[in-house]
């Protein structure tokens, strides 16, 4: 029981920054489908960083770096959607499907030419080893290992609630994707506000991608990408209704059952059942399709997102 709740933990923590990531994307009015990609370049970022800091730097620094790489990663990726779909009207769903698409691919040669420079040609994998760096985060406790990214999450979940209901800032991110030309009409920059939104994405984003491959791994394949914790995160924000308190206990449901997968073995009674393992691991996908299912007839969306802001339309 330990491991399931050490690992929900982690994975709570990844799913709540990357769906509060999609809440002020989409809040703004722009459909940040994204994330997966977004997600993949914190992760190579982050990880790249533990792997080239020298042995003596101490772990607090080591900890800080590998989050501001994620972070200023993430944000840089997002420009990419923020300037395709703010300054060009493109489609917002095409634009987030083909950042997804370029984030793997460009990751894996990015890894594999970082590996083969190190390595004078010995190497040639996307596989990066960051086991010093891994060990940074690790908080050792007499029972449970908790994780310096567990920290991080639960300080920008907190955050983001202030931020979200106590701030003239999200007011006006807000009224971006509800009504974008009653909110210009009153002096609000639209353009900016929604740069805002999903810069902010990017931030998150880029953090919970880190947080994906190095709070539980010392080692990461980049031709897997983060294997769709971006989707699912996506789930988590749409079955959260847009709210960062009603997210968080969404990711803490959907991160049980993705946590499954990893503890089902260690859990007697689990173990015991004639069930596949691939099934364990089918579980939160499963879970996110029926809960969808249920619930997106009642979901209210920003009724703005998706839409090209128009100056002179009213």
């Amino acid at each position: 029981m330990a491991l399931l709740i050490q690992y929900t933990l982690i994975s709570s923590a990844v799913l709540i920054l990357v769906a509060l990531g999609g809440m002020f994307s989409e809040r703004s009015g722009i459909i940040n489908l994204g994330l997966e990609g977004i997600m993949v370049f914190g992760a190579m970022a982050g990880a790249m960083v533990m792997v080239l800091v020298p042995e003596n730097w101490p772990k607090a620094a080591i900890i800080v770096c590998t989050l501001c790489a994620a972070a200023i990663a993430g944000m840089l990726s997002s420009l990419l959607i923020a300037v395709a779909c703010i300054n060009f009207k493109a489609d917002q769903t095409l634009v987030g499907t083909a950042v997804n698409m370029l984030a793997t691919a460009a990751a894996t040669v990015i890894i594999k030419a970082f590996n083969t420079t190190r390595s004078h040609g010995s190497d040639f994998s996307a596989k990066l080893d960051y086991n010093r760096g891994y060990k940074a985060f690790i908080i050792h406790t007499s029972k449970i290992d908790f994780n310096w990214f567990e920290v991080v999450g639960l300080v920008l979940l907190v955050a983001a609630i202030v931020v979200f209901y106590k701030t003239k800032f999200a007011l006006r991110l807000r009224a971006c994707g509800e009504h974008p030309q009653a909110a210009d009409s009153v002096g609000i920059n639209v353009y900016a506000m929604r740069y805002a939104g999903v810069l902010i994405s990017g931030f998150l984003a880029g953090l919970g991608g880190i947080i994906y491959i190095a709070a539980a791994n010392s080692t990461w394949h980049f031709d897997y990408g983060v294997a769709g914790a971006g989707f699912l995160a996506l789930a988590v924000m749409i079955f959260g209704q847009w709210k960062p308190e009603r997210i968080a206990w969404s990711a803490i449901l959907f991160a049980v059952f993705r946590s499954l997968s990893n503890v089902y073995t260690a859990i007697g009674f689990l173990h015991a059942l004639p069930i596949s393992g691939t099934v364990y691991n089918m579980f939160p996908y499963i879970v996110s399709l029926i809960v969808l299912a249920f619930t997106s007839q009642n979901s209210r969306a920003p009724k703005a997102e998706g839409i090209p802001y128009d100056k002179g339309a009213r």
